[in-house]
């Protein structure tokens, strides 16, 4: 069975350096462009439509239109973190149908290892947050507020350090393998639960790595994607979704995931278990293991169970996970991982990811992305990826 697509990913590039002493970051965005247009064997000329997210400066899609000679009928500048760019793709699918663009860019590009910036205190968004007076002076660390939400897995669902583990476990197995990432070692449960705790009780080998660099992505209409080739992979279906402490009515054991996920998969007429491959943003281990829940890939409060013992390991685990290594081990540029989500599962069905972690005939996968925080206010979005000829 064929399945039409009202738009394709032609063309993916990620950024190989991880730390870009030498370049700003307009120029790193110019890069991924050019690398992505190259690898869907198009020209910046081609780019009619124009996608970037928050990490992109000055006037954001105006300056980089004008920074890269672009001449655009639409753009779109949504940002939602570092979902912002799986957002993308199903905004990119929406402007092709209704013809107000043929192909589209969508660039990330940072440098936060480079310019030293600080992980480990609370971020400043500025003097204008509504949420401003209510949070701020309790100093909301990134760190904390993903521990609070293990923590509090674990509380109800009996979740374990060490099933948080088997997640880092599966992305340094896949990470030994690609010679760009941050972290090829492979670890062990008895490794991560040893190393330093960070926040309680997330350790240091449960948070993911800190980089630079970038990511691009390519999406055209079908009538373009004839003309290049077998190598463009079908969007199948794509939902998105913001979730927030609802005036306290709070639950930080789940993620807009649960909403995302099922609009994917209902346009895409498909459903978790059809899955060959899935990248799931990986900021922690925790974000996993709830993401994984919410899309529905196991019961909520099994996800712990779901990726013990080598289940996420590609080649011996029933479910294929961040083949690359993941923001955990290879890559997490500019604090933002949705892009590289989707560039591994193009990859994987393509047939193109790494021989050692390849999956034999990878039909359908899928990409998640999380922006924001799990334990406050959050953009996910999911698509549902096919090859050429699913």
């Amino acid at each position: 069975m064929s399945r039409t697509s009202k738009a394709y990913i032609a063309g993916i590039y990620e950024h190989p350096t991880r730390k870009a002493v030498d370049q700003t970051i307009p120029q790193l965005h110019a890069e991924v462009a050019i690398g992505a247009l190259a690898d869907a064997g198009l020209t910046l000329d081609d780019v009619d439509g124009y996608f970037c997210g928050g990490d992109a400066p000055g006037l954001g899609g105006i300056s980089m239109a004008e920074y890269m000679g672009l001449n655009l009928k639409y753009t779109d500048s949504t940002e939602t973190g570092g979902s912002s760019y799986v957002i993308h793709v199903g905004h990119a699918v929406n402007a092709i149908a209704m013809g107000k663009c043929s192909v589209a860019l969508i660039t990330l590009a940072g440098r936060p290892r480079a310019e030293g910036v600080a992980t480990l205190g609370a971020r400043d968004y500025g003097s204008a947050l509504p949420e401003l007076g209510f949070e701020s002076p309790y100093g909301p660390v990134v760190t904390n507020q993903y521990g609070m939400a293990a923590m509090r897995h674990m509380h109800q669902y009996g979740t374990t350090s060490e099933q948080l583990a088997w997640v880092k476990v599966a992305a340094s197995h896949h990470a030994q393998h690609n010679e760009l990432a941050m972290l090829r070692n492979v670890v062990t449960v008895e490794d991560v639960v040893n190393s330093p705790m960070i926040s309680d009780p997330l350790h240091r080998l449960d948070c993911c790595v800190i980089s630079d660099g970038g990511g691009a992505l390519v999406v055209v209409s079908p009538e373009i994607a004839k003309t290049l080739g077998d190598r463009c992979v079908k969007i199948l279906g794509h939902g998105e979704s913001i979730k927030h402490l609802n005036a306290g009515q709070v639950d930080i054991t789940y993620t807009g995931g649960v909403v995302s996920g099922p609009i994917a998969f209902a346009e895409a007429d498909l459903k978790p278990a059809d899955m060959d491959y899935v990248s799931i943003y990986d900021s922690f281990t925790i974000t996993v293991v709830e993401t994984l829940e919410d899309l529905g890939f196991c019961e909520k409060g099994k996800g712990g169970a779901f990726v013990s013992d080598g289940n996420l390991i590609s080649g011996t685990g029933k479910l294929p996970f961040n083949t690359d290594g993941g923001g955990l081990c290879n890559n997490h540029p500019t604090n933002r991982g949705g892009i590289t989500k989707v560039i591994e599962a193009a990859r994987q069905l393509r047939g193109e990811a790494h021989p050692k972690v390849q999956v034999p005939d990878c039909t359908l996968a899928l990409a998640h992305g999380t922006g924001g925080s799990i334990a406050t206010r959050m953009g996910s979005s999911t698509v549902i990826l096919g090859r050429n000829d699913a």
